[in-house]
């Protein structure tokens, strides 16, 4: 997921889906060759009420510096078509699933949705995203996007990727200074640094631990570090990875308070000062920048030969817009357009998915989105994994973020989560 932004709550389930390999290419394609990642009220129920020269934008990013970023395109599409105007609609990251269903069973909605990558198929199959073959087709810009930004179901195209997300540590140079550690590029030097932190009567890190796929999404790179893989399941491998998650809590290094937060929380938490570290996305870096009084730095998480997924939010236009003409205009003059991806970079620190955006010396200069580039290179996953049927994509995050909050929690031992986490998925993941 946000992501990211990134996962979200249960979704309906969906077909196979294609554009979710999300940025496998991206990686090689855009950034590592350049350098050479949310209630809403009944108003946010109808799209514009027919204005042939307005359209409404839902998405979930409550994040100020994310928030920055649809009210730059908004005033930028606004500024070069005048007489327009975008409404930007916020719904919180759990609701906005079944809020598009609910829109497009009466024949209403967004006209622009901004939305998980990783629910393509469940929108598409619920009819609530318009395809955008024939947009997509005749996009003048079309071969500066890798394919792997582009979201299909079934062969029709339901949305693209205007940028790209991933976790990496972000780290208090103060704090680090202070204990006289380096930023770890292990495990185990992590462990101990944020064991000499909380011995200093600090904080050692934060992260997302929702029973959910927000809670997957930050679990997987650790999971994955203990030997897990969607491709072959094994209780031992989930009982060692969510046993030093518990541990971390045992410990002090992590707060049992966890399993509330979503992914904005523990990085606000990290910027106030008092944390060594924190599991976060490059899509913070705007929020380091406003509000961390700290130096402040990022390194790819060590999680040795584990994987990192690489994800980040879809663009589609809703099924049931009153304007779609106008909705894809907007496309291509923000998140489609080559200084529109840059505003996002230079908002909210996302990695542009256009290879002549991420060729740009704002983002090939820029010291931290590098380690996230590295990371990609090297321990970049697809999001969702591969082998994870595409119908079961939401359950299999659900389940997975499920087991990660009980053990950071405490509600289950390490193995009884394993064991109950691996039978489920030995149905889940059944082709």
């Amino acid at each position: 997921m946000k992501f990211p932004s990134l996962p979200s709550t249960p979704k309906t389930p969906g077909a196979k889906r294609r554009g979710t390999r999300t940025i496998a290419a991206v990686g090689a394609a855009a950034v590592v060759s350049a350098l050479a990642l949310t209630g809403c009220g009944s108003g946010a129920g109808s799209s514009s009420g027919g204005s042939s020269k307005e359209i409404t934008v839902w998405h979930y990013f409550s994040d100020p510096n994310q928030v920055k970023v649809m009210t730059d395109y908004a005033d930028t599409f606004q500024k070069n078509n005048p007489g327009t105007k975008v409404n930007n609609v916020y719904v919180p990251y759990d609701q906005l699933d079944s809020k598009l269903i609910a829109s497009a069973g009466a024949k209403s909605g967004p006209d622009v949705v901004v939305y998980n990558g990783a629910d393509a198929s469940n929108l598409a199959l619920a009819n609530t995203l318009a395809p955008l073959d024939d947009k997509w087709g005749t996009f003048a810009d079309k071969s500066q996007f890798p394919e792997s930004v582009v979201h299909k179901v079934n062969g029709k195209t339901y949305g693209v990727q205007g940028y790209v997300n991933l976790l990496g540590l972000w780290y208090n140079k103060d704090i680090l200074t202070s204990l006289g550690v380096q930023p770890p590029k292990t495990l185990s030097e992590l462990e101990d640094a944020m064991g000499k932190a909380v011995a200093a009567g600090k904080q050692g890190m934060t992260l997302s631990g929702l029973p959910q796929s927000q809670g997957e999404w930050q679990a997987f790179p650790w999971l994955s570090s203990a030997g897990f893989s969607y491709g072959s399941p094994d209780a031992g491998a989930l009982e060692k990875g969510l046993g030093m998650a518990q541990d971390w809590v045992k410990k002090g290094y992590v707060s049992k308070e966890a399993v509330t937060w979503d992914q904005t929380v523990p990085f606000q938490k990290f910027a106030a000062g008092n944390v060594a570290f924190a599991e976060n996305g490059n899509w913070q870096m705007g929020t380091a920048k406003s509000t961390a009084k700290f130096s402040y730095g990022v390194v790819p998480l060590p999680v040795g030969s584990g994987k990192v997924y690489l994800g980040g939010e879809a663009e589609g236009i809703g099924a049931f817009s009153k304007n779609p003409d106008l909705a894809w205009k907007y496309l291509q003059q923000t998140y489609f357009d080559k200084a529109g991806q840059l505003t996002a970079m230079k908002d909210a620190g996302s990695i542009p998915s256009r290879k002549d955006s991420a060729a740009d010396p704002a983002v090939t200069g820029n010291d931290l989105l590098k380690p996230f580039a590295d990371s990609i290179a090297k321990n970049g996953a697809t999001y969702p994994d591969d082998a994870v049927p595409a119908k079961n994509v939401a359950n299999v995050q659900l389940a997975v973020g499920q087991a990660w909050s009980a053990a950071l929690g405490g509600q289950s031992s390490p193995s009884d989560a394993a064991q109950a986490l691996n039978s489920k998925l030995s149905s889940l993941l059944q082709k």
